[in-house]
């Protein structure tokens, strides 16, 4: 039988102290960031004798991959309901992204929407044998911006340009006082929302704090070559997608300019590299110029308008472009890309793996346990030969 007088004489129960408290959240924390499983696809050889021809053991081969990681500034449980909330963490997503990129093991990373580039990425991608350039987006509030990450064993950084797509206007004329923002709110207007300004003003129409940015390298081994890489990121909105046709143009205007100034200087012909997110599926405008100086231009391209300098996409040379790159239950679809110049010299040989729809680690939509992004990231392997 019980006896219900012996719990008079028991002591009070011991509070649990302050440092065990902090020892439990720390567990629990761990728990949180490790639960994070990253997957990532493998590099594939393309077939065919027409792409493999050039192999040779004396070529330069070299890895390029591009992603956007989605900015931390950005990540929003009432933007991502879908998403599980420790996934969205910012201490569990910056160790899937690292992890990630340490996977993939490229000697190029081209990144876009990097935030907390100097407090995170800068030193941790130096801790994996990389170097850094970075250009953050031009509005007062733009916390994020493009990053070309490389492996100075790999390429030696000679010089660089940064890309404003702001200079598209007299900036005499641009009005900032929309400038202050709440995060919140430029969270929703970049993922989601509408842009609340009157956007039939060509001033506040063009201004979309986008940028990029270019880079001569110098590969030294096994013999010396040039290869320009470029990285961006345009504006994402489907109705303002002749803003986006205005920055593809001023794009490849100033890697044209840029491409000259290399061949000039160095007496070269350097091999050309663009990756990005151009927030445009297949086949649309924008994707139709950024190939028209390649292919024959699509119908709603006038023949004045072709790309100064020729591109194609490595995915649609080789395997057609992915089925998707970003994933959303609002939008899934191709955004990324990894254009070329094709020449002689230039091949792709192998390129990264994108998971199927029904692949069960993006089920469910991104980001989830297993893609720390919205954004899957893309790559490609090239070989270039002797001139």
């Amino acid at each position: 039988m019980f006896n219900n007088t012996l719990l008079l004489h028991l002591p009070p129960p011991i509070p649990p102290s302050l440092a065990s408290c902090r020892a439990s959240r720390k567990i629990l924390s761990k728990r949180m960031t490790t639960a994070m499983d990253p997957k990532v696809g493998k590099f594939e050889s393309v077939e065919g004798a027409d792409l493999n021809s050039i192999s040779k053991p004396d070529g330069i081969r070299f890895r390029l991959v591009s992603y956007n990681i989605l900015a931390q500034v950005y990540v929003k449980s009432s933007l991502f309901p879908h998403s599980p909330p420790a996934c969205l963490k910012w201490k569990a997503r910056s160790h899937a992204i690292l992890s990630v990129l340490k996977k993939l093991q490229a000697d190029f990373f081209c990144l876009q929407e990097v935030d907390e580039y100097d407090s995170f990425y800068r030193k941790n991608m130096e801790s994996l044998g990389y170097s850094g350039i970075y250009i953050q987006r031009t509005g007062q509030r733009k916390r994020d911006g493009c990053a070309i990450f490389f492996k100075p064993s790999c390429a030696e950084l000679v010089t660089k340009e940064r890309i404003e797509y702001n200079d598209l206007l007299d900036e005499q004329k641009i009005e900032t006082s929309n400038e202050a923002k709440g995060d919140e709110k430029e969270a929703k207007e970049e993922h989601s929302g509408k842009d609340s300004r009157d956007l039939n003003d060509p001033q506040v129409r063009l201004k979309r704090d986008c940028v990029g940015i270019m880079a001569a390298f110098r590969i030294n081994k096994p013999f010396h070559h040039m290869v320009i890489v470029a990285n961006t990121h345009l504006y994402w909105d489907p109705e303002l997608a002749d803003v986006k046709l205005a920055q593809a143009k001023y794009l490849l205007s100033r890697l044209a300019q840029f491409k000259t100034l290399i061949s000039d200087e160095f007496e070269c012909t350097p091999s050309l590299l663009l990756a990005g997110d151009f927030n445009s599926i297949p086949g649309d405008m924008v994707y139709s110029y950024l190939v028209s100086g390649y292919k024959k231009p699509a119908e709603t391209i006038e023949e004045e308008e072709v790309a100064p300098i020729p591109m194609c996409s490595v995915y649609e040379v080789t395997r057609g472009e992915p089925k998707f790159t970003n994933c959303t239950p609002g939008f899934t679809n191709t955004l990324d890309y990894i254009f070329f110049s094709p020449s002689d010299f230039i091949k792709p040989v192998s390129i990264l793996q994108l998971p199927e729809p029904e692949s069960p680690d993006v089920v469910g939509f991104l980001p989830n346990d297993h893609h720390p992004s919205d954004h899957l990231p893309i790559g490609a392997e090239f070989e270039i030969s002797r001139e």
